[in-house]
């Protein structure tokens, strides 16, 4: 059962990044240039999220478990360190410079598209080479 809701879930978040237009490379790049092409489409899909992941995130709390009776997970604050200020540099600067990110990544590689695919093996690459950077795992 956790496997079938986790495919729906991730159909659902899929056709969410398309019919959003967060799939589309060239929106979100318009929407990263506020100086220039601006377009600020996606501020509204980034509200819709913030506010479906508070009533999730207050459900849940409420609950205590999940809906198949599992214990949660939700994160828990820890503080801002050097490593998640670079990584946050790092992801930034290739949103804004390509326009993808990881979720639409794997739509574009769904979808057969050569960006789609040259990002996902350039972002595999940078996911494991911090390990053989700095010899751990993480």
């Amino acid at each position: 059962m956790y496997a079938f809701i986790s495919f729906i879930a991730g159909i659902l978040f899929g056709l969410g990044l398309i019919l959003s237009g967060m799939a589309n490379p060239a929106i979100v790049q318009g929407f990263l240039d506020p100086f220039g092409n601006w377009n600020p489409a996606l501020i509204w899909v980034m509200v819709g999220a913030l506010v479906m992941s508070f009533i999730a995130v207050t459900i849940l709390k409420k609950r205590g478990t999940t809906l198949l009776g599992e214990r949660h997970h939700l994160p828990t604050n820890t503080p801002m360190n050097k490593r998640l200020i670079i990584g946050g540099l790092i992801f930034g600067a290739g949103w804004g410079l390509v326009g993808i990110c990881p979720a639409p990544a794997l739509v574009l590689v769904g979808q057969g598209l050569p960006d789609g695919i040259l990002f996902a093996i350039a972002m595999i690459i940078g996911l494991l080479l911090p390990r053989f950077l700095f010899k751990k795992s993480y």
